[in-house]
C-alpha cells in the first residue's frame, strides 16, 4: 500500500496521474478528507483514501479521525443513479413499462394534469414537477405516504413531456413512490435486495444501524476556484437563480424546507433516492461497474439494451430548475458542458457539492468520488473534475 502526501491506497500501472491529482486536491482545492476508486473492466485499478472522516476534524493536531479505506460518506444527489437503475431493472424484467403513464401504476398520480406523465419522463426529468406549492418539512419528507400524497396531488409547473428541468428533490418521492407500487416493497429495501447485495456493494439507501458508524461527518468548505462547475453563463446562473426565493431553481431545491440536517442518524436511515444515499468511493464505483460489465465476486445488472436505454439522450437543452444547458439520458447525465464525464458515451450522476459516480462502457472504466467537504457547485465539482481529467490522461 502506498502512502504519498497523506493519500493512501493503490494504482495500478499507467494511472499514477489520477494518484497525484487526489493529491493536489487536499494541498490545491480544500480537500478535508476524501477517497476515490476506479474499476476497469471489473477490476479495481484505483483506490485511494486520505484526510479525516469528519469535515472539522484536524489530523495536524490528532483532533480527528483518519479517514479509512471502508469510511462511507452521504453522496447527494449521486444517488439519483441508483434510483434510476432500479426503474431500468424492473422494465428490463418485464414489471416496469418505460411508456406507461405512471398513474397506471400509481392511480393517485392522475390528479391536475399529470395522467399524460410517462415513467420516462420522470427519469428524463420531464414530469414537470421539479417542486412544491408547499415545501415539505424534513419530517414529512421522510414519510413515504405522505411524501407521495403530497407529490401526487401538485400540479405540474409545464406540459409534462414539453420540456425538462431538474427534479433535484421530488425525484426521491417519484421513483421511490414507482418502485413501491410495481414491486410492494420500499425503495431502500429493494435496492439493498436487488443491487446492493448481488453486487457486494457498501451502498445503502438508509443506512442500517450496524453500518451508522462508517459515515463521516459531512460539511461546508470554502475551496479556491478552479476548472469545473457550470461552465455555459447564461443570461442568468444557477446560483442567482438559486439567490431568487421565489425562482423554480430556490424551489425545487427547496422542496424540504428547512434544510435537513444531513449528520443526523435518523436522516441517513431513511431512505430519500434523489439526495441522501451512502457510500464509499469503491461501493459508488463499484455500482457503475455492475451495471457495464461483470466484477469480480458479483454479476453483471444492465443488459448492452439498457445501458443504451440509460445513455440515449432523453432531454437537451436549456433546463427550467439549473437553468443552464443540460443532457440526460433515463436517469442519468450525459456527458456536456454542464456535467463532463469521461467522453461522449459516459453516463453517471454528479451530488450537488461534490461526490461523483459514473460508468464509460467504450472504455470499460467506472468511477467513485465521495468527499466529506461540500462545495457550492451544483454539478461539476473542481476536485472531481480534476481526477476524471487525470483519468482521460491515463487512458
Amino acid at each position: 500500500m502506498d502512502v504519498i502526501g497523506g493519500v493512501h491506497g493503490t494504482v495500478a500501472a499507467g494511472f499514477e496521474p489520477v494518484r497525484d491529482a487526489f493529491v493536489r486536491n487536499f494541498g490545491e482545492r480544500g480537500e478535508r478528507g476524501a477517497a476515490v476508486t476506479v474499476y476497469r473492466d471489473g477490476r479495481r485499478v484505483v483506490d485511494l483514501w486520505g484526510g479525516t472522516k469528519d469535515v472539522d476534524g484536524d489530523l495536524a493536531s490528532s483532533g480527528g479521525a483518519p479517514w479509512e479505506r471502508g469510511t462511507a460518506q452521504i453522496v447527494r444527489s449521486a444517488t439519483k443513479g441508483v434510483a434510476a437503475a432500479a426503474l431500468l431493472l424492473l422494465h428490463q424484467r418485464g414489471e416496469l413499462d418505460l411508456d406507461a403513464p405512471v398513474g397506471s401504476y400509481w392511480p393517485e398520480f392522475k390528479a391536475r394534469g399529470k395522467e399524460r406523465v410517462l415513467v420516462r419522463h420522470v427519469l428524463a426529468h420531464r414530469a414537470g414537477v421539479p417542486a412544491l406549492d408547499r415545501p415539505l418539512t424534513p419530517a414529512e419528507a421522510l414519510d413515504p405516504d405522505l411524501s407521495a400524497a403530497v407529490v401526487a396531488a401538485q400540479a405540474p409547473f409545464w406540459e409534462p413531456g414539453e420540456d425538462h428541468g431538474y427534479h433535484a428533490q421530488t425525484y426521491s418521492w417519484l421513483t421511490g413512490e414507482l418502485v413501491r407500487r410495481v414491486t410492494g416493497r420500499p425503495v431502500g429495501e429493494w435496492i439493498a435486495a436487488e443491487i446492493a447485495r448481488p453486487l457486494g456493494l457498501d451502498l445503502w439507501l438508509g443506512v442500517p444501524e450496524a453500518e451508522a458508524g462508517r459515515a463521516g461527518r459531512l460539511g461546508r468548505i470554502e475551496a479556491p476556484a478552479g476548472p469545473g462547475g457550470l461552465r455555459v453563463r447564461p443570461k442568468r446562473n444557477v446560483a442567482e437563480a438559486y439567490a431568487d426565493a421565489d425562482s423554480l431553481t430556490r424551489r425545487a431545491f427547496g422542496a424540504i424546507d428547512p434544510t435537513p440536517d444531513e449528520n443526523d442518524p435518523a436522516y441517513r436511515a431513511a431512505a430519500l433516492p434523489a439526495s441522501n444515499g451512502v457510500a464509499t468511493a469503491d461501493g459508488l464505483a463499484r455500482f457503475y461497474a455492475g451495471l457495464i460489465g461483470d466484477v469480480e465476486g458479483g454479476r453483471r445488472l444492465f443488459t448492452p439494451a439498457t445501458v443504451e436505454l440509460a445513455r440515449a439522450e432523453a432531454s437537451a437543452g436549456p433546463d427550467r430548475v439549473l437553468v443552464v444547458g443540460t443532457r440526460f439520458g433515463l436517469g442519468y447525465m450525459l456527458h456536456g458542458a454542464a456535467s463532463p464525464l469521461l467522453g461522449p458515451g459516459s453516463f453517471g450522476h454528479p451530488g450537488r457539492g461534490g461526490a461523483l459516480g459514473f460508468a464509460d462502457p467504450e472504455s470499460g472504466l467506472a468511477f467513485g468520488y465521495v468527499t466529506n467537504g461540500m462545495n457550492k457547485g451544483v454539478t461539476a465539482d473542481p476536485r472531481a473534475q480534476s481526477l476524471v481529467r487525470a483519468l482521460r490522461d491515463s487512458l
